[in-house]
């Protein structure tokens, strides 16, 4: 007899025996996505092709507004992925069948370098990756039955670790396959590496709980007066996180550029070696490992003896601290348009910056996300803050094409850039204040239906 899907958790005391399945998955497709973005914006400058054959590189602004209008899709089309699987095709399916098209995606930029391939690479990944980003993670909690709920907090763990191990590995990595390899080469192993980690999905199918769609009670449950009330309430929060994703998402355009003009020769301990631009994000990764328990340890406890700390609070400091690593990278930016060419070493503290900032927005942002989101709505209030982030980067990519000149120059040359971008966001932060000492939040609890805080 042929095998059936489980439509419910198993009622087992361990770990549901789908989870490894859902977590090599999602090392490698991460593996992929963040070593293809961090070559991105230099291959689009430096090894483009034209149908000829020849090199067609873009410029740097031109470059930039590719990069940040392809983050923009992909974080706009999750709340159309979580549709599909809630209310039509279920998560399993939905996985499946947008992990093939990614997969198409990924191939495409491996065997044509022309803008041609470059687009359809891109779009190919933009759906794949974004339909299913919303529903990779529900379905981890959808393994797990009553039984052996408190396994769940263990299974996230190992989850987010497969995530920031496959970015700690893919981002030096793929920088050095491009420079001595050539595009083939740097965008096939992420390519092949997609390739796998659909397989080792498929390979769990029998293991894992597949639960049913809900159809049309979706679209009942969720678009009420209660759904667009809440709906309401923290997309005027998430307009100013949009705006932090603006800036930090420059880290993967903008900030690699800029290392491409500074001193990356670096010595250790008398071990002397040049550092690609790409591979600079790593800090990042490295900085976010150590910064969450930081925070959560030493840092929130300290800043809250003196001055209570709650969600939204955290997210104005995030936002103030920001503007400082702009601030700094419009500093390195003038020491550049002066003729000089600075270490890589002063991009280290703007990453450290960026980094806390990012503890302090984006992770309190999924917070706030969650208790904020009544109960049936957590995957599209989940999918309301991608949004956000997708439209932080659309702003970007839209200032690049306003201030680009027909002659290649830029209206806002050099430190003026940066300096644009930190004004903005203090700014913003100044009007976030004023914004979270007059809002009123409303906790949804899994106990009960709300809680007024």
């Amino acid at each position: 007899m042929s095998k059936v899907y489980l439509t419910a958790p198993q009622r087992i005391k361990t770990m549901p025996p789908g989870i490894p399945y859902i977590v090599g998955n999602e090392a490698a497709e991460r593996f992929n996505f963040y070593g293809m973005r961090a070559i991105l914006v230099i291959f689009m400058t430096q090894y483009l092709m034209n149908r000829e054959g020849q090199l067609a590189p873009m410029s740097d602004s031109e470059a930039n507004k590719w990069y940040h209008l392809f983050l923009a899709t992909n974080y706009f089309l999750p709340v159309f992925g979580a549709i599909l699987a809630d209310a039509f095709w279920g998560k399993y399916k939905t996985i499946i069948w947008l992990s093939l098209v990614y997969c198409a995606g990924s191939v495409v930029l491996a065997v044509d370098h022309t803008r041609l391939g470059l687009g359809l690479g891109l779009m190919l990944i933009a759906v794949g990756s974004g339909g299913i980003k919303p529903c990779v993670s529900a379905h981890v909690g959808d393994q797990f039955s009553a039984e052996n709920q408190p396994l769940l907090s263990k299974a996230f763990g190992w989850f987010y670790f497969s995530i920031n191990a496959g970015s700690l590995i893919s981002i030096p990595l793929t920088p050095v396959l491009l420079q001595n390899y050539g595009p083939g080469w740097a965008f096939g192993v992420p390519a092949g590496l997609m390739l796998a980690a659909t397989f080792v999905f498929w390979l769990g199918r029998y293991k894992f709980a597949h639960i049913p769609p809900a159809g049309r009670a979706f679209f009942r449950d969720n678009f009420n007066a209660e759904g667009w009330s809440a709906i309401g309430r923290i997309a005027l929060i998430y307009a100013f996180v949009a705006v932090f994703w603006s800036l930090w998402d420059q880290s993967g355009g903008e900030w690699v550029l800029q290392a491409e003009k500074m001193d990356r020769q670096v010595s250790i301990f008398g071990w002397s070696f040049e550092v690609l631009s790409a591979q600079v994000q790593t800090l990042n990764a490295v900085f976010i490992l150590a910064l969450i328990p930081f925070c959560s340890y030493v840092l929130y406890p300290a800043i809250s003896r003196v001055f209570p700390l709650n969600p939204l609070r955290k997210i104005g400091i995030g936002l103030f601290v920001t503007v400082v690593s702009f601030a700094i990278a419009a500093w390195i930016e003038s020491r550049i348009s002066a003729g000089e060419r600075p270490s890589i070493a002063w991009q280290v503290p703007a990453y450290l910056l960026l980094s806390l900032g990012e503890v302090m927005v984006s992770i309190t942002s999924l917070e706030f996300a969650y208790t904020q989101a009544p109960r049936r709505m957590k995957s599209i209030i989940m999918s309301l803050y991608l949004l956000a982030i997708s439209a932080g980067n659309l702003f970007t990519a839209l200032v690049h094409h306003f201030i680009a000149n027909e002659d290649g120059t830029t209206k806002l040359p050099g430190a003026w850039f940066y300096l644009f971008f930190a004004g903005l966001c203090l700014a913003t932060t100044l009007v976030f204040a004023l914004v979270a000492r007059s809002y009123r939040e409303k906790t949804y609890l899994q106990d009960a239906e709300t809680a007024a805080a």
